[in-house]
């Protein structure tokens, strides 16, 4: 009988520093888009950093990191997806002199994975461009911003190049067209960009990703380097082939990005995009072979939700949480933020990935966000009775073994979220992911105290078992 899960296989789990780490004003670290959002990625921008950002303090893994890895080691994480904020080696982005505290803090934190056996897996770019960079150069929209990306890069892979070996360059990297302050740091309105500054800014960041690939292999050709995309199926909602269409061309969207990403070039159909859009790319000299030449070696995904399309989506009530936007699947049943759930969407999308692209995939987020009780056990301990999340995490995990047999190339699956952090999306605690509850309230009150709900032993069991106590 085929094994489920291969022996190799990556358990672990996955957080932000920007909604976890707190301390945003520590050692010399400079403000991002994120300490000016204090209503989510979606939400307003201030003026300055103000008392309603819980971001601001996160759950203060900045002084706690040595407790939260022994509770991610306790669960047996092989692997933890983290990543640097980049405001804490260059605190406006420009500088040509890192931050030697920031450094040393990384230098930390990686070292407590290691003593544990845990490999990190570390995002360099994850929703926080500096806001300088942000103010002064229009964020990724500047192709000044490559250079300052590169810089950064060479400097972190440079200092952990014998500490970390799994790398990913931009986190959500297709949020960028939904989310362009969170995403690409980009200060002009939504509503005054350009579609031809918002994929200008696009080829910037694709470029600096595969320039910043290029590095890495230098520094070490031991390096794995990934990209990472937001994955969401999308269904028709008929079978008329209108909707079918539909779909199709927003399933093109998204695989504008890994198409990239993995082949080295712009997919023809890109040319139909642009065109309906009045873009025209400009292409620096050498632009070209940097992508072809610099394609990534794995390729890795957040998933959450499927969505759903319509050629006349005028006629439908459209869904309440879903990022990407997209119809409610009347088949399904929704997170309390209205995120459909859907465990055989991941099934397609490892899948639909794989057929494409034919390179291993890594599940880098995937979790449910849900509203917690702390309530006291059978030995008068406090915990989370969180049935929901594991129901939620077996029924996806269930599919991932499933894509495993029909010969998916897997390496591993960290769940978002591992211990509760701020929500990106709209900047609450009681929004929660974790396997380990933090005492952190919207308000901003608690001890933050952290507890093991009963996910926690959950999936302690399934990492012991390589999969194996799956229902």
């Amino acid at each position: 009988m085929t094994k489920r899960f291969p022996e190799n296989f990556l358990w672990g789990g996955a957080t932000a520093a920007n909604q976890y780490e707190g301390a945003y004003n520590a050692d010399g670290k400079g403000l991002s888009v994120q300490d000016v959002t204090p209503d989510g990625g979606f939400g307003q921008i201030t003026d300055g950093p103000t008392e309603d950002n819980l971001k601001l303090e996160g759950i203060d893994f900045y002084h706690r990191y040595k407790e939260d890895i022994k509770l991610f080691a306790e669960m047996g994480f092989k692997v933890y997806r983290t990543s640097i904020a980049w405001t804490r080696i260059f605190p406006n982005g420009d500088e040509t002199e890192p931050n030697e505290a920031g450094l040393e803090f990384y230098d930390k934190v990686f070292d407590e994975c290691l003593k544990y056996g845990i490999e990190p897996l570390v995002t360099l770019s994850h929703y926080e461009t500096p806001l300088h960079l942000s103010k002064e150069y229009d964020g990724w929209t500047n192709r000044k911003l490559i250079d300052f990306f590169e810089r950064y890069a060479r400097t972190v892979f440079t200092r952990y190049k014998d500490k970390v070996k799994y790398w990913l360059t931009f986190n959500e990297i297709n949020s960028v067209l939904h989310a362009p302050f969170m995403s690409g740091g980009i200060w002009t309105k939504p509503e005054d960009l350009s579609k031809q500054d918002l994929y200008q800014a696009i080829h910037h960041e694709l470029v600096a990703s595969a320039k910043v690939t290029k590095i890495a292999r230098e520094i070490n050709p031991d390096f794995e380097i990934g990209c990472m995309v937001i994955a969401m199926p999308t269904y028709p909602i008929t079978p008329h082939p209108d909707d079918v269409v539909s779909a199709y061309h927003s399933e093109r969207q998204n695989y504008l990005f890994s198409d990239v990403h993995v082949r080295g070039k712009y997919p023809n159909y890109a040319k139909k995009i642009f065109r309906d859009n009045n873009v025209e790319i400009e292409f620096a000299e050498g632009d070209e072979e940097i992508l072809l030449e610099n394609t990534v070696d794995f390729l890795s995904f957040s998933y959450y939700m499927s969505r759903v399309s319509s050629a006349h989506p005028e006629k439908y009530k459209k869904g309440r949480g879903n990022i990407l936007g997209g119809l409610p699947n009347p088949h399904l049943e929704s997170s309390e933020w209205g995120w459909q759930i859907d465990p055989q969407g991941l099934y397609l999308a490892l899948n639909d990935f794989y057929d494409r692209y034919e390179i291993p995939l890594f599940i880098v987020e995937n979790g449910l966000g849900a509203v917690d009780e702390l309530v006291k056990d059978e030995n008068g301990e406090w915990t989370v009775e969180d049935d929901y999340r594991i129901d939620y995490m077996n029924a996806h995990l269930q599919q991932v073994g499933r894509a495993v047999e029909d010969g998916v190339d897997i390496m591993g699956y960290t769940s978002w979220g591992c211990i509760d952090l701020v929500s990106a999306s709209t900047a609450e605690l009681s929004k929660r992911y974790g396997f380990i509850y933090v005492d952190r309230n919207n308000d901003g009150s608690g001890s933050f105290e952290r507890y093991k709900k009963k996910s926690f032993n959950w999936y302690k069991e399934v990492i012991e078992t390589n999969g194996e106590s799956l229902k």
